[in-house]
């Protein structure tokens, strides 16, 4: 009997799209399973996930693993093919570095930049530019983070390869670019250019219409509470 692997998530989440990516890196067949979080999350999400109720979650022969940093790490160690982290101790060491500096400093900045209070947005945007700049000198002139070939820091950087475009253009506001980061934005293009993150990758207008809606109510809610 093969391994039996489930995945909970949902389409337009860029945590749960890394799962499923390293899942195709590494060719480990699974059922996905789609779930409404903004509604109504299906009492297995719950039974699974009791702590943070979200997804991504991984079931792997009943057992089931959340949040999508420790997802990546439990894949790598249990299947071995086409790693997705260096075998040095020091090279592993810094990409869990990255990948945790995407998810603590990163992502927060760029929502603040975007969803936070008016009076805000401007010191986060500065926020989101530095981080950029850091992420741009982490590439050190490497084709991905992990070299040649798409590791950790590549997934986990999804967000900053896929979404933040879209996000930026629905927002008008201008936070990653050529001119500015040109290594960082070469980047994106070779990563969504990748035939297997292509193939992982939500429809665009369909990421859009979400973000668009979201990025309204968000603004109408500000304006409602500063009247």
């Amino acid at each position: 009997m093969g391994d039996e692997v489930k995945v909970f998530g949902c389409w337009a989440s860029p945590f749960s799209r890394r799962v499923e990516l390293a899942l195709r890196l590494k060719g480990v067949p699974y059922e996905y399973i789609e779930e409404d979080i903004f509604g109504n999350k299906s009492p297995l999400l719950l039974q699974y996930n009791p702590v943070h109720k979200k997804v991504p979650v991984l079931l792997h022969n009943g057992k089931p693993i959340a949040e999508s940093l420790v997802i990546l790490e439990y894949i790598e160690e249990t299947w071995k093919s086409n790693p997705i982290l260096p075998e040095d101790p020091y090279d592993k060491a810094m990409a869990r570095f990255w990948a945790k500096f995407i998810d603590d400093k990163c992502l927060p900045a760029f929502q603040k930049a975007v969803l936070g209070p008016e009076n805000e947005r401007d010191k986060a945007r500065e926020e989101t530019r530095d981080c950029l700049k850091t992420l741009e000198s982490a590439l050190n002139g490497k084709r991905f983070f992990g070299g040649d070939v798409i590791g950790m820091v590549d997934i986990a950087a999804n967000f900053v390869g896929f979404w933040l475009r879209i996000i930026q253009e629905i927002a008008g506001v201008e936070l990653l670019s050529a001119e500015k980061f040109p290594a960082l934005f070469e980047w994106t293009d070779e990563f969504v250019g990748c035939s297997v993150v292509k193939e992982n990758l939500p429809p665009k207008h369909k990421v859009w219409t979400v973000i668009k809606a979201r990025l309204d109510q968000t603004m109408t809610a500000q304006t409602k509470s500063s009247e």
